[in-house]
């Protein structure tokens, strides 16, 4: 055996125990770990460059995780039986682990950094995206990168008004909170989650559950780094030169124009141009060979003295960028019913922030399938977000769906799908689709408003309309001197300590997601800025509400109309029929759509068509299947002729009930060939005459329903 294996063991008291083990696995990485839960399994590995890029002044941090489909037994499905591209839970785990992850490198740490986490073994009980957070963190702590942390992660559930830390797949189906808190043993650092329209004050204490967790994860981490003495020192590295010199020059020549300019009250365009020219006005003053020299110092000196004039503004006269004050929002428009060849469609305007959100509505054969290593279920949900360049008036290449709009898109879709109304009420496949016209902070709360909107113009019963705001904090390190900023701008996003976006109805909040760049956070401050959102939601789901205030009482004209209703899941096979013929012969010749699923022990049927007609004929001969009427002696038919013997042709009486149409009743003259009479397919009139005392069976006669010949007998 060539290798030392250590391993840490966490127990938060709960049955959980989660293992950590480094020294068997990725030797070669800077620094590799296996996290256990249960028979869930998570190899992390972490490797940093030595060196920098030249001029680079961030972290070139990359986080990926993968889901093995070998660790639940199972292949991938599609043509080539191998993994492909991630699927957006994965690029989803990847975002939380990343947003974790970045804020606690070193501010000067700028070498190429890359983080692998991979599923290699399931459960299928324990949740592996829960665990990511731990597995990065614990993988470079036992490694010589520099490193703030270490951090983790975990998932928080309230399960019958009891906080859960990491549930498992079961539990969380349980669940009206589903929350994953990220952070290090002083202060949370990401919290993303949905919930059904709790309080803020319930927010809090889940976020402080989550802590309460987070901190046992550190502690452990740090015990098994110093077994492995790794723990420190850590490599040394010398990534910045600066020119102090240099920086006081530019602090002293542009610090002021940038506060003069920055409580102006200018539009984004004004306020680009203004900080522009300020900044070629010093640049003619500064020498070529300092130019040749120090170029990338000058930038980023340049741009620390903005940052510092605008939070400066903020936190002395309380003016914000466009004139406004702290808990002003931005004025709003929308519009509804603007595409007229849409399901529904809404514009939502906030500020300088756009969203054209568009609702279709279709069938079950609409549902997304899912079919990943560890989750294989149908949605009926959809939400996509697209952010094109032109939104912030740049031209840049289009390089398929990226990581930020799936995010954006997943907590939209979060926000909204709290507030959908039961098949019952619903059975459409939804989807919705945000198109970001133009951006200037917080496209994905413009979705949430635009997107109830749109569904509330298509008709959708949604139980309460959702909104959606952005907040952000700015505070001194020193003198804990802070702002927190209602309706955030892009620039106040990336100047500011904290990006913190609610959603939620007037009954409470359904989704969030808060990334923090600061240390220490408290939970009073955490408090007063989510009720300081409760204040900017409500008012911009008032301004939301003078254009629609309830979904309409129909659906478009031009929207498939679907009737949805339960059977016996025993009749599931009758309306089928053998190798799908019963209900193949229903769509062909009612034209309608039908699908059945079987889900909490019933049987839900599905029609769809783009006519009352056709679904009423469809409906009824499915009923007529699972609730089949009585044959009435005496009573007319028409049924369909199904099979022809010698002796007669079987014909359909009612859907799912066949009869005998005996040779000797087909006409009142003698029949020698059936078929002289009928043919298979065709429709058949016939009368019920009577029912067979021995056997049940009813008695059908077509020859009674003909004039009878002079001088003919009464058989055939």
């Amino acid at each position: 055996m060539n290798y030392t294996l250590h391993t840490k063991t966490i127990d938060l008291g709960d049955g959980k125990p989660i293992t950590i083990e480094t020294g068997k696995l990725a030797k070669q990485a800077n620094g590799s770990v296996v996290v256990r839960m249960g028979d869930t399994m998570l190899l992390a590995a972490v490797v940093s460059n030595k060196d920098a890029g030249e001029n680079v002044d961030f972290l070139p941090l990359t986080v990926d995780y993968r889901e093995k489909y070998a660790s639940a037994g199972r292949f991938p499905g599609g043509f080539f039986k191998r993994e492909a591209r991630p699927s957006d839970n994965e690029v989803l785990t990847m975002r939380l682990v990343d947003r974790t992850l970045r804020p606690i490198f070193p501010d000067d740490y700028h070498s190429d950094t890359q983080v692998m986490i991979q599923l290699i073994s399931s459960d299928k009980e324990n949740m592996p995206d829960a665990l990511a957070g731990l597995a990065a963190s614990a993988a470079i702590a036992v490694s010589d990168i520099p490193f703030n942390g270490p951090i983790s992660e975990v998932r928080v559930a309230r399960i019958d008004g009891k906080f859960v830390i990491n549930p498992t797949f079961a539990e969380l189906e349980q669940a009206d909170m589903d929350m994953v808190i990220g952070g290090t043993a002083e202060s949370i650092v990401m919290v993303e989650g949905e919930m059904s329209e709790v309080s803020e004050d319930e927010m809090v204490a889940a976020i402080e559950a989550g802590h309460a967790a987070i901190k046992v994860h550190c502690q452990a981490q740090i015990e098994l780094a110093e077994a492995t003495g790794k723990a420190f020192p850590k490599r040394d590295y010398n990534h910045e030169k600066h020119n102090d010199d240099l920086r006081n020059r530019i602090n002293d020549a542009l610090y002021n124009k940038y506060y003069e300019i920055a409580k102006n009250g200018a539009t984004k365009a004004e306020r680009k141009e203004a900080f522009s020219a300020a900044k070629e006005a010093f640049l003619e003053t500064v020498s070529e060979e300092d130019k040749a020299e120090w170029g990338f110092q000058l930038g980023a000196y340049i741009k620390s003295a903005m940052k510092k004039a605008v939070r400066d503004v903020l936190l002395n006269e309380g003016i914000r960028l466009d004139g406004r004050k702290t808990t002003d929002i931005r004025d709003i428009w929308c519009e509804v019913d603007y595409l007229p060849g849409t399901h529904g469609s809404a514009v939502f305007t906030r500020g300088e922030t756009q969203s054209l959100t568009t609702l279709t509505l279709g069938t079950k054969m609409d549902e997304q399938m899912i079919d990943g290593a560890l989750a294989q279920k149908y949605e009926k949900f959809l939400l996509h977000y697209n952010f094109p360049p032109f939104s912030t008036g740049e031209a840049r290449p289009i390089r398929g769906v990226s990581r930020r709009e799936v995010g954006h898109g997943n907590l939209a879709l979060r926000a909204l799908k709290q507030v959908l109304p039961p098949t019952e009420k619903c059975p459409y496949t939804i989807r919705i689709v945000s198109d970001i016209l133009e951006s200037n902070g917080s496209s994905s709360m413009a979705t949430v408003c635009a997107g109830t909107l749109a569904m509330m113009d298509g008709g959708i019963p949604i139980e309460r309309p959702v909104s959606g705001i952005a907040m952000g904090l700015i505070m001194d390190g020193e003198t804990k001197k802070y702002a927190i900023l209602s309706d955030i701008l892009g620039d106040e996003d990336h100047l500011g300590d904290m990006d913190f976006k609610v959603t939620g109805t007037t009954k409470g909040i359904t989704a969030c997601q808060m990334d923090i760049k600061i240390d220490g956070l408290s939970s009073e401050l955490l408090k007063e800025a989510l009720y300081q959102a409760k204040d900017g939601r409500l008012h911009i789901l008032g301004e939301m509400m003078k254009t629609m205030d309830a979904p309409r009482e129909d659906y478009k004209p031009h929207a498939p109309r679907i009737v949805s209703f339960d059977i016996p899941t025993d009749m599931i096979g009758a309306v089928i029929g053998p190798g799908g013929k019963i209900i193949q012969e229903i769509q062909k010749e009612t034209l309608a759509t039908v699908s059945i699923d079987e889900k909490d022990g019933k049987g839900i049927v599905e029609v769809s068509a783009d006519n009352k007609a056709a679904i009423d004929a469809a409906v009824k001969r499915i009923k007529n299947i699972v609730f089949p009427p009585t044959v009435e002696i005496g009573e007319v038919y028409e049924g369909k002729v199904k099979t022809i013997m010698p002796y007669g042709a079987f014909v359909e009486i009612l859907p799912g009930q066949d009869g005998l149409l005996h040779v000797s009743e087909l006409d009142w003259s003698r029949v020698q060939n059936v078929e002289d009479i009928l043919k298979e397919g065709e429709l058949v009139k016939f009368k019920v005459t009577g029912r067979d005392p021995k056997t049940g069976k009813v008695k059908l006669s077509r020859k009674v329903l003909l004039p009878k010949p002079e001088g003919a007998s009464n058989e055939g």
